[in-house]
């Protein structure tokens, strides 16, 4: 199961046991409204920063995937023009071998 998934889970499952628990419990309609609609914003504050902390965590990791690629790139890119270097070395010197031993 994706942490995604899970997360949405809980978040669902906390809210359902909130308002059994606030229903069941022995209080008027006015203050069973009023503790629902105060719980769902307390619910909904926290959902709304643990996605701005996945947020920042994604655009974080994000970043840091981005850098590695470069950083790979880059080194490909070297030993590939090293490579190059050295094939046109030893292409050199073979032409140089075969035209001196004529």
């Amino acid at each position: 199961m994706s942490k995604g998934k899970f997360a949405l889970g809980a978040v669902i499952g906390t809210v359902v046991g909130v308002v059994a628990g606030v229903l069941t419990a022995p209080k008027s309609g006015k203050e069973t409204r009023s503790e629902i609609k105060s719980k769902a914003e307390k619910v909904k504050s926290d959902v709304k920063k643990k996605a701005k902390v996945a947020e920042l965590g994604a655009k974080d990791a994000a970043s840091e995937a981005k850098l590695k690629a470069q950083d790979v790139a880059d080194s490909v890119k070297s030993k590939a023009d090293d490579l190059k270097v050295r094939t046109e070395k030893a292409v050199e010197g073979a032409k140089k071998g075969f035209t001196s031993k004529k």
